[in-house]
């Protein structure tokens, strides 16, 4: 039997209202709604600041990036969009794995990667250009941020800084992706943690900047581990308790 029109007019007002209700549910936590629209890169480290760490899970969504941050038993998703945080709304505990918890250290240093490749990449460009101009570096930020958060190359808007920055973006985009597989996550952490901080060292680059991208069991509880400091290489041996036993170039 169908329903009256008066009535299925009824019906579908209420579904359009609960449906129009739900998102307002899922909306911005009142404490993360001024990083909607910054820059991706300085507010993940704003993030890190107010006590959000972030998980392995990571997402291409249509033309943006999903990512999920926890902080003790609260998820939230954050889609990214040309560098810049698009949105940022309440997930279930799921989303994120689980309660909080864990190796805090280990997710500020994640929650950081991006802030900090930036400046060092930053930097090893201007000391091969010797270039200081504001506008420049500038440029090579928003090209940075725009290949490493997925955008489409802005061919409209190009300049020399944007151009660097786009490939410089690419390569720690790479990066990331190949150290969150789940055959680099084999290595165990202390094994990574300590090989990223020697990595950093040997390209004289910021702590946070170097990152697994392939590991090798070398049996006897040693791991040779080949690691990323932008578009850098190097091969760390280490134990898995994380005594690094030798670092060098690839050969």
């Amino acid at each position: 039997m169908s329903l009256p029109r008066a009535s299925l007019a009824t019906a579908l007002a209420g579904i359009l209202a609960l449906s129009s209700a739900c998102p307002t549910a899922a909306q911005t936590p009142g404490r993360l709604s001024d990083l909607v629209g910054a820059r991706a890169g300085q507010a993940e480290g704003e993030l890190g600041r107010r006590g959000y760490e972030a998980t392995n899970r990571s997402e291409v969504v249509g033309d943006g990036r999903m990512t999920y941050w926890r902080r003790g038993d609260e998820c939230v998703s954050i889609m990214t969009r040309d560098g810049r945080y698009a949105s940022i709304n309440q997930a279930g505990r799921s989303e994120c794995g689980g309660s909080g918890g864990g190796n805090n250290n280990a997710g500020a240093v994640v929650a950081g990667v991006a802030l900090v490749g930036l400046v060092a990449a930053l930097a090893a460009h201007n000391r091969r250009h010797d270039d200081a101009d504001r506008n420049h570096d500038s440029e090579y930020e928003r090209g940075y941020q725009a290949a490493l958060y997925g955008a489409d190359y802005d061919d409209r808007h190009e300049t020399e800084g944007y151009h660097e920055g786009f490939l410089a973006g690419e390569a720690e985009a790479t990066n990331r992706r190949n150290s969150n597989t789940r055959w680099v996550r084999q290595a165990p952490r202390d094994a990574q943690d300590a090989c990223s901080r020697r990595a950093d060292e040997f390209q004289n680059r910021p702590y946070g900047s170097s990152v697994p991208v392939g590991v090798r069991d070398l049996g006897r509880g040693e791991f040779e581990l080949t690691m990323a400091t932008g578009s850098y290489r190097s091969i760390c041996r280490v134990t898995a308790s994380g005594n690094v036993l030798s670092i060098d170039p690839p050969s």
